[in-house]
């Protein structure tokens, strides 16, 4: 048994684990790594084949065995960053990730090479259909058009039949009325545009739009009011409700802290400071080291320039962490020397997607109840409206070299007017499929919210309504709006206990750092005295009667102790 156990932990120190990486096309890619591979081994991989130089903006992510999403590091071993114990007994299933833009492109029209907006096309598409990315009538219109004339082409009415468009899902709901419009602007408007042309242009349309390049963390504000907090290429925003509440450019931002679940936001505007509270501990430290490396690519000049940051002030506490890679800058500067034949872009075109179906029959408001779809399509159309009507009241009350990464068009905007800005008559709700960490009681309080709009909470829960099936909702309102508001309750006094422990615990640590501190000054203090320096403060040590007790009742005897057993442990080493 016991050789059994050593051959399998032999074997193990061999070892080699299957990866499978989904692309943004979402195609796989599947190769084998070694036990002790690292990130930027993996991430070569995968750029060298898709063949692509722009790598900077791109990341793998992953999900660890608790449900919380991270970023892989590219200095670090893979499987230690999976998570994943040994065990001889025990066989390794593979590695499943996903690559994904981790830093927008402050304008993806400028990128250098079309494979690079290609995918970066790709992403903010899939922002599109999970609702990460808000826009009005007018521009989820365009940018499906975009979308439309990208894959299919030219409007033929011999291979497109009346009502052609409905079969596309472009977002996670959308009317009869929009469906008409976006065959309306893909008949007459993009005719004779390449698949480029209609990704570039879609790319500069989704680039002015207020929640271009979001990626948010769900949290909650001191008041225990949900939001959403997310890092562009432009700065820090909070989205709450159907607002961006909060706006600060990235050379506002001095500093980014958390500890357990409570994330602080520094900004240098008359002391500005930001608290929010994540879900989870994990999910505040990945919130902070995600705006760590968002800080650090939008905001320096030079890779040099970036060092390691603590979350918190004293040394003995926090977390450290550095960001490892180039700043958006040099990756600039480097994209325009790259000088090659353009590389061949195969593309998905009308290949189905399970995450960000591209062509398939999407959830369609005909096939709900009258009463209900009359509900939904008001409640998404004005919010689709009224998505910037105020976009452009971004504040600005400084300026730096982090300036020039903003495109002159979006910084005029920017420039028009001060306070938060209403992004839409609904509130900020992406699928929480793609959240960073998954809420159940945000989840629920979405539901409740949708329900009393008269809105499906879901695309599943529409399509039961499709099918007849009754939804949760029709069960009880009152009933789920009641214990939605006893678990907010009893969340809130679960949450003090926490922070009554953490307090509690921080004191401990105080304490016990503080007693180590002294233990390690006696020591040195006894080492200082019984050596031969030659101090004023030291000799009137000596000379004290306390001190010579010390000296010949336990300093001495320990000493010749320490010393015979030295001598011992000499003699063997000399008779061996």
């Amino acid at each position: 048994m016991l050789s059994r156990i050593m051959s399998g932990s032999i074997r193990n120190l061999d070892r080699e684990y299957d990866c499978t990486v989904r692309l943004l096309d979402d195609t796989e890619y599947t190769c084998t790594i070694q036990r002790d591979a690292k990130g930027q081994y993996l991430f070569d991989l995968i750029c060298h084949h898709l063949n692509l130089l722009e790598k900077d903006y791109f990341g793998i992510r992953y999900v660890d065995p608790d449900k919380q999403r991270h970023w892989l590091e590219v200095t670090k071993c893979i499987a230690k960053q999976m998570k994943y114990q040994d065990s001889p007994f025990d066989s390794q299933p593979p590695f499943t990730m996903c690559l994904r833009v981790k830093f927008y492109p402050p304008d993806p029209a400028a990128l250098k090479e079309e494979i690079t907006r290609y995918l970066v096309f790709l992403q903010i598409k899939r922002d599109l259909y999970h609702g990460r990315l808000l826009c009005k009538t007018s521009d989820a219109a365009m940018l499906a058009a975009f979308i439309l004339q990208a894959e299919i082409g030219d409007y033929d009415p011999g291979k497109h039949p009346e009502g052609y468009s409905s079969k596309f899902q472009f977002f996670p709901k959308h009317s009869e009325k929009l469906e008409r419009r976006i065959s309306d602007i893909h008949k007459t408007e993009l005719i004779g545009q390449t698949p480029e042309t209609s990704e570039l242009n879609f790319l500069q349309k989704a680039q002015m739009l207020e929640t271009y390049g979001v990626d948010p963390h769900p949290c909650k504000d001191v008041s225990g009011n949900p939001a959403f907090l997310a890092f562009t290429p432009f700065g820090f925003v909070v989205l709450q409700g159907n607002k961006r509440v909060h706006f600060l450019k990235w050379n506002e931002v001095t500093k980014l802290k958390f500890e357990g679940k409570i994330f602080h936001i520094y900004a240098n505007q008359k002391e500005i400071i930001l608290t929010y509270f994540a879900p989870t501990p994990e999910a505040c430290k990945h919130l902070w080291k995600c705006g760590v490396e968002n800080q650090a690519f939008y905001k320096l000049e030079k890779s040099s320039q970036v060092r390691t940051v603590s979350s918190s002030n004293l040394f003995f506490k926090g977390s450290r962490f550095r960001y490892s890679g180039r700043v958006a800058k040099e990756v600039m500067e480097q994209s325009a020397k790259i000088k090659r034949e353009p590389p061949e872009i195969h593309r998905a075109g009308l290949v189905p997607s399970r995450s960000c179906p591209s062509i398939t029959h999407g959830p369609r408001l005909t096939s709900v109840p009258r009463t209900r779809r009359r509900a939904v399509h008001i409640s998404i159309m004005e919010g689709l409206e009224s998505l910037r009507d105020s976009a452009h009241s971004t504040p600005v009350r400084s300026v730096s070299h982090g300036d020039s990464f903003m495109p002159r068009s979006r910084s005029l905007a920017t420039n028009a007017s001060e306070g938060s800005a209403v992004i839409s008559d609904e509130a900020y709700s992406p699928s929480d499929s793609v959240l960073p960490t998954p809420v159940a009681e945000h989840s629920l309080e979405l539901a409740v919210a949708r329900q009393v709009n008269g809105a499906p909470c879901s695309i599943e829960e529409e399509k039961e309504s499709e099918a007849g099936t009754p939804s949760v909702g029709d069960a009880g309102d009152l009933a789920d709006s009641r214990a939605a508001v006893e678990g907010a309750g009893g969340a809130s006094s679960l949450s003090e206990v926490e922070q009554v422990n953490k307090f509690v615990l921080s004191v401990l640590r105080l304490l016990l750092v503080t007693i180590g501190l002294l233990f390690v000054l006696l020591l040195l203090l006894i080492v200082l005295t019984e050596s031969d320096l030659d101090v004023a403060f030291l000799r009137d040590i000596r000379q004290t009667p306390e001190f010579e007790q010390f000296h010949y009742e336990y300093f001495c005897p320990l000493r010749r102790w320490f010393a015979c057993k030295l001598r011992w442990a000499g003699s063997l080493l000399i008779n061996k």
